[in-house]
């Protein structure tokens, strides 16, 4: 194949971001599983039920499998490596597919990089103190504090995150962007001359 011009580069990037943007919701809310979404964020030192999360303290007597138990913060770090590989799963059958049908060949180093960035970025932010923590360097902080959520009558604390939250539409910014920038790199690196 010839080196392309820059007209084909342009489409592949369109092509990169397009699918990105239009299946990122499909990676994070549709094929996220619930206890992820729930438990992704989960951080502290305390022991809570591998199986679900659930604090050790509240139910001091399951045993055997269910009685398995890791801290906080391991449970919300394998939350969210189950998702972000389902998400990266999504992202690369998608580009492959996409690129496939329009007869370009993106070699798989290519798309392993923009997955990657995607993927690891992806865990970052969806820890939620990463999150915090830029979006108040952003000078967000108040923004977060004023769109928060209350999911059931009767509850008195707002949640910070999650639907209908300004820390849910930061996190979905965020991704969004960086799904541009994994798209070019994934062009830059299928399209470079060394790449043929």
């Amino acid at each position: 194949m010839t080196t392309p011009n820059r007209g084909e580069r342009l489409a592949l990037f369109a092509a990169l971001t397009a699918t990105f943007e239009a299946l990122h919701g499909l990676g994070d809310h549709w094929i996220q599983q619930s206890r992820d979404a729930a438990g992704k964020g989960a951080h502290g030192k305390h022991l809570v039920y591998a199986a679900d999360g659930k604090p050790v303290a509240d139910d001091p007597w399951r045993h055997g499998k269910e009685g398995r138990t890791c801290t906080a913060s391991a449970y919300g770090r394998a939350c969210v490596t189950r998702h972000v590989a389902s998400y990266s799963g999504v992202q690369l059958l998608a580009s492959a597919a996409v690129t496939r049908a329009f007869g370009v060949r993106v070699p798989v180093r290519a798309l392993l990089a923009g997955a990657a960035i995607n993927g690891l970025t992806h865990a970052v932010l969806d820890r939620r103190e990463p999150l915090l923590w830029l979006a108040a360097r952003a000078g967000k902080a108040g923004y977060i504090q004023h769109a928060t959520a209350v999911r059931k009558p009767g509850d008195t604390a707002p949640e910070l995150s999650g639907p209908g939250t300004a820390l849910m539409e930061l996190d979905e910014a965020a991704h969004r962007a960086i799904g541009v920038a994994a798209a070019l790199v994934t062009t830059w690196y299928a399209t470079r001359k060394t790449a043929r």
